[in-house]
């Protein structure tokens, strides 16, 4: 104990310093960024970061810059420290694309992810995650996705099966999010890991369910402080930070701690079990939940197959395996509730998209080529893509000092015109997803409004001529450059065949039909 309470000293005197370090620099040093316009602080302490990242308020905060500020904007993080928004698609064709090498996304991030996940993915940089990724690119290929078809008809089919005996006697509300994010879970894990972790038939606690669903949550509870969390990661081996995080007294991140404690235990076991399927050869595999067409244990086979110096170690595997899970879950379980809520309140497109499912169907499913070439139901889920994305910003720093080129001036808070904007080392920007989706000189003055009908025509001109660097359909929604979300492909399926099912939603509430052909 003597030992922890030593480090404890040594903490606050370093924290201390820090500060003072970081206070000195503000009150001395200018900035270029001062003269970028944007909102005043909110505290000393933390800036506006309780505004652009509260859960309940960040989606009028971030509204707030985009309008009255521009694409470009200076906002405040911790200390005052200067951080800029951005959705200028020059900016951000920059930043993802022609000069990636000089943004990379920022350490705590980093760190964060790789305490909570393991070195998958998301918590990997430069060389060490495009070997992740050169690996991982041919298992997120469409035909593997058509593998997945099959999989994800039998997971909706419990879903509507369960939803229909919650109502058999009667109507009574249903909470979809909490369907939604168990349809999610169960997605993921058969698809994606060959593992069932809910049958969907009753309302029974899961321990890894709810960690997950509470990731997020606790995240956004440490979230002025979490540039601040890649210290842990210097504290020495995982049993010493274990200890640390046990002594401080910050509930969330002792929550943190334990979340991570479930995905790690999970996805322990599953690993080994698909260890132990695999050499005990093919007729092991195809017994298992995927069927061996799940995405890790394709994955496994390619790793197996892979020349020794390209293969990935066991904890790079288990890493990516808690990133998958985070990633397809929590994200589409909020997409899909999204599209439903959406539907409720606008009766005439659901009835459209009923009936280009009936015209197609005759109630039977349909495969992964028809699924996709759906317009109308494509166009429903590009739209609450493109208005509601489920991730609002991602965040890149400078690695060098850079200079991001604008597609449109400004006017500086010296009023004279910035054709540039010059950006110091180690400054974070703020890649503004949903600003970028919602655009008006895009995408024009109805740009905030949900129409799915958009998406029929021709986009306005601008829209493809601003060379926006996303990798989906001219929106930000799944990132852009080395760093985008590999498995776009498998989260749009997850989202397109639950809605294939055709849960009838009635406006403001959620309604099924009690005949039961009507679900087909």
């Amino acid at each position: 104990m003597s030992s922890l309470s030593n480090f404890a000293e040594t903490l606050i005197i370093c924290l201390v310093s820090w500060i003072l370090w970081r206070v000195f620099r503000r009150l001395v040093m200018t900035s270029p960024l001062d003269n970028i316009p944007g909102p005043p602080s909110n505290s000393f302490w933390t800036g506006n970061l309780r505004q652009i990242l509260h859960r309940h308020q960040g989606w009028g905060f971030n509204n707030k810059l985009a309008e009255e500020y521009g694409s470009v904007v200076r906002f405040h993080g911790l200390l005052n420290t200067p951080i800029l928004y951005a959705f200028d698609p020059k900016a951000l064709h920059s930043i993802l694309l022609k000069d990636q090498n000089l943004w990379e996304e920022p350490p705590w991030l980093i760190a964060t992810n790789l305490l909570l996940f393991g070195p998958g993915l998301l918590g990997t940089l430069g060389n060490w995650h495009r070997r992740q990724r050169k690996m991982l690119n041919p298992v997120f290929s469409i035909n593997h996705m058509r593998f997945m078809t099959p999989i994800f008809y039998r997971i909706t089919h419990s879903l509507r099966d369960a939803i229909y005996n919650q109502i058999e006697d009667g109507p009574r509300d249903v909470d979809l999010l909490d369907w939604m994010t168990r349809t999610a879970l169960e997605l993921v894990g058969q698809g994606g890991l060959g593992y069932s972790f809910d049958p969907l038939v009753d309302e029974s606690p899961n321990e890894f369910r709810a960690a997950i669903k509470s990731l997020v949550p606790a995240l956004f509870a440490l979230a002025p402080f979490r540039t601040t969390l890649h210290y842990l990661k210097a504290m020495g081996p995982a049993s010493f930070r274990r200890r640390v995080v046990d002594i401080l007294p910050i509930p969330s991140l002792k929550r943190l701690k334990t979340i991570a404690e479930v995905l790690e235990s999970q996805s322990r076991e599953i690993f080994h079990a698909k260890k132990a399927a695999l050499a005990q050869g093919e007729d092991a595999v195809v017994r298992q939940v995927g069927e061996g067409k799940d995405i890790m244990s394709i994955l496994l086979r390619e790793n197996i197959a892979a020349r020794p110096e390209d293969r990935l170690p066991e904890e790079e595997l288990l890493g990516q395996m808690n990133t998958l899970v985070f990633a397809a879950m929590d994200t589409t379980s909020n997409a899909l509730s999204h599209i439903l809520y959406l539907l409720a309140h606008h009766q005439d497109v659901q009835n459209k998209a009923r009936q280009e499912l009936v015209d197609i169907s005759d109630g039977r499913d349909l495969t992964y080529d028809q699924l996709v070439d759906l317009p109308y139901l494509d166009a429903i889920c590009r739209e609450t893509l493109r208005v509601y994305p489920p991730v609002t910003n991602m965040t890149r720093t400078a690695r060098e000092d850079a200079v991001l080129p604008l597609s449109t001036p400004f006017r500086g808070v010296n009023g004279k015109l910035i054709h540039s904007v010059p950006v110091p080392k180690g400054t974070d920007v703020y890649i503004a997803i949903r600003a970028s989706n919602r655009n008006k000189a895009l995408w024009g003055s109805d740009a905030a409004e949900w129409k799915p009908e958009r998406w029929l025509s021709p986009l306005p001109d601008a829209v493809p001529e601003a060379h926006i660097p996303g990798v989906y359909s001219n929106l930000m929604t799944f990132g852009g450059g080395g760093r985008s979300c590999i498995g776009f492909k498998f989260s749009q399926l997850e989202m397109i065949q639950p809605i294939q099912k055709r849960y009838r939603v009635e406006l403001g509430e959620y309604q099924v039909p009690h005949d039961r052909a009507q679900l087909e």
